[in-house]
């Protein structure tokens, strides 16, 4: 049989005795250094967890019966407290029943006393063959859930990634809409700012605030498909020239469709000309019909609208807008979001309304 102790680069494995029987303690103790083994012999269930909790042994061999506590006892205690330790129970002819319940409880063998030389030799083998292969299941668990964290940390940071270089994409595409439109700087951002400035009012669930942002922000991507000889036209357009201004909302609902994470944006877009007393276009939506994003969106692309410069006109104070508000909530907008935007402070609004190199969303 090898020896354990034979090889230089192994320090012999450690195990301890515990039995109130001299003798069988002695004798077993004799036997294991023969084998190899580093024993450490005591006499009581009490004296064995203390050793324990002193030193790292990999197996314990403990006798059932002892005066005071016994053998279950100190088992329970090291399954606690060193639940990698190895135990293999001693016990008398008639306690077999006993032994077969410190099996259930994780005792891995046990053994009628006094032990066979063989049978015992056998039986350490087995446990400590048992430990090291449970032991390079734990370190091959913590090992899979260690590369399973860092593949996640890197998914959800390819994610953020993906997501990031999404925004920057679609806020070049419509920096370029609203350089073709001749459209006042900065428009595309407070439309969103203050979308969202209203959501939160609301109290919307922060989850859904990104698809109501890109809404906002994507709402006139249907212009793409509009002539510039009726999108630029200086003057008031003929009744033919709204029909086809008024496709922009399908057309632009038809662009970002078939893109999996923009359908919540593409209902935005399609029903942004929409009112809520069912006056709007391109459905005749009337209400709640009408996406939540969108009613929102109604009122600050309105109220960005009144306080801009265009061509045609000056803008309107802050004041003057805020009261067209008030004056077509009910009609044009809906009250209830009506009521929100109205309850943001004009400084807010203000704030919202300054050039800032940061993307809302």
């Amino acid at each position: 049989m090898s020896d354990p102790a034979a090889d230089p680069r192994h320090d012999p494995t450690r195990i301890l005795v515990v039995d109130d029987d001299d003798a069988v303690r002695d004798v077993i103790g004799v036997l294991l250094r023969e084998e190899g083994y580093l024993p450490t012999l005591v006499n009581g269930a009490e004296a064995g967890l203390a050793a324990a909790r002193r030193e790292d042994f990999p197996l314990v061999i403990s006798d059932m019966k002892m005066p005071g506590k016994g053998g279950d006892w100190l088992l329970e205690q090291l399954r606690e407290t060193r639940p990698d330790t190895s135990v293999i129970m001693l016990t008398a002819f008639g306690d077999t029943e006993a032994a077969v319940e410190c099996l259930r409880k994780g005792a891995t063998d046990y053994l009628l006393k006094p032990p066979k030389v063989t049978d015992l030799i056998r039986s350490i083998e087995r446990a400590l063959a048992r430990r090291r292969l449970e032991l390079a299941r734990q370190r091959y668990r913590r090992s899979l859930e260690k590369r399973v964290r860092d593949r996640t940390a890197e998914l959800q940071q390819a994610l953020l990634d993906l997501e990031a270089t999404y925004g920057t994409t679609l806020w070049a595409l419509v920096a370029a809409l609203d350089a073709r439109e001749h459209e006042v700087s900065n428009h595309s951002q407070r439309v969103v700012r203050y979308t969202l400035a209203i959501a939160k009012r609301m109290g919307l669930p922060e989850q859904d605030l990104p698809d109501i942002g890109r809404g906002a922000l994507l709402h006139d991507i249907g212009k793409i498909g509009i002539p510039d000889a009726i999108l630029l036209k200086p003057g008031k357009l003929t009744d033919e020239e709204w029909v086809e201004m008024r496709r922009h909302p399908k057309i632009g609902f038809d662009i970002l469709k078939a893109i999996p994470f923009l359908g919540t944006p593409a209902e935005i877009v399609l029903s942004h000309q929409e009112r809520y007393d069912g006056r709007g276009y391109p459905r005749g939506l009337s209400g709640e019909a009408i996406p939540l994003g969108a009613r929102l969106f109604a009122i600050t692309d309105t109220f960005d609208a009144m306080t801009s410069d265009r061509p045609y006109r000056k803008r309107t104070t802050i004041e003057a807008a805020r009261a067209e508000v008030t004056r077509c909530a009910g009609t044009q907008f809906d009250p209830r979001c009506a009521e929100a935007f109205l309850s943001i402070p004009q400084a807010e609004l203000e704030d919202l309304a300054r050039p800032t190199h940061e993307q809302p969303i």
